[in-house]
């Protein structure tokens, strides 16, 4: 059976822990090519070297463009093109309407919608010279319901699914797919701190923690479990493959059900 993205080069951003890790993983498995990106040398080289040849690591600010620029340049020289972008570098926060202060504001609205913008803007400039590609947006159900992450991040994930929808229009007719997934309530270290906390606990904090997100987590979702990295990481190797190649413009939400279960004052 062949695999389905044998022969196509990847970019995941964010890509040492939580969702970027097991996508990786998964891109891996499913035949790609890789260039991985995050800020933790040391956890990139590592992923990198135990996905063996055909992956690299190139540390990556994904809040600066330049920074973002270098990454498209350096796997086009690595690899020779580029078919799929996973913009999923992200972090949460939890301020309000009440509490955002300016640095807050730059801080993650360059982190959050400004990475995705980018990500597509350089993209694109490769892959409209080749005709084809697939772009990946990671937003979340905090785009699409109240009450659901924090003011910034949910105003700068919505603004991630638009651009979404806005890209994908631009950039059909050279080929080029823009869609995104919007993950529910998935269960990673982002719920006690994200990746930089969770190294500084022991491997048995870290499991306690997470033993006990997923029971509360299986218990606030239609489908009774808890969802994973993976199940986002399956839905992203679909979008990148050539099975998704009429679809564009999707938000593809992966949450159990969980976002209908809310409503304006959940």
């Amino acid at each position: 059976m062949t695999a389905r993205l044998e022969n196509k080069i990847a970019i995941i951003t964010g890509a040492t822990s939580g969702i970027g890790e097991a996508t990786a993983r998964r891109f891996a498995e499913e035949g790609a090519s890789l260039m991985l990106a995050a800020r933790s040398v040391d956890k990139g080289e590592a992923l990198a070297k135990a996905l063996g040849d055909n992956a690299a690591f190139t540390r990556t600010d994904v809040s600066n463009e330049d920074e973002m620029a270098a990454l498209v340049d350096a796997t086009v020289e690595r690899f020779g093109r580029l078919d799929c972008l996973f913009n999923n570098a992200g972090a949460g926060e939890r301020s309000t309407a009440e509490t955002i202060d300016e640095a807050s504001f730059d801080h993650f609205m360059r982190l959050l919608a400004g990475s995705v913008a980018f990500g597509i803007k350089h993209a694109a400039r490769v892959m409209k010279d080749q005709g084809s590609g697939s772009i990946i947006n990671n937003a979340s159900i905090a785009g699409h319901r109240l009450n659901q992450g924090g003011y910034l991040y949910s105003g700068a994930k919505a603004a991630a699914a638009h651009f979404t929808r806005i890209a994908s229009v631009e950039l059909g007719e050279y080929g080029i797919r823009v869609n995104a997934i919007s993950p529910g309530a998935i269960a990673t270290p982002i719920f006690w701190g994200g990746s930089a906390r969770a190294q500084t606990l022991s491997d048995e904090e870290n499991a306690a923690k997470l033993d006990k997100l997923t029971s509360n987590l299986a218990q606030a979702t239609p489908l009774p479990r808890a969802g994973y990295a993976v199940d986002i990481a399956n839905a992203a190797v679909f979008l990148a493959s050539d099975e998704a190649g009429f679809v564009n413009g999707h938000d593809l939400v992966v949450d159990g059900g969980r976002i209908q279960m809310f409503n304006e004052k959940s």
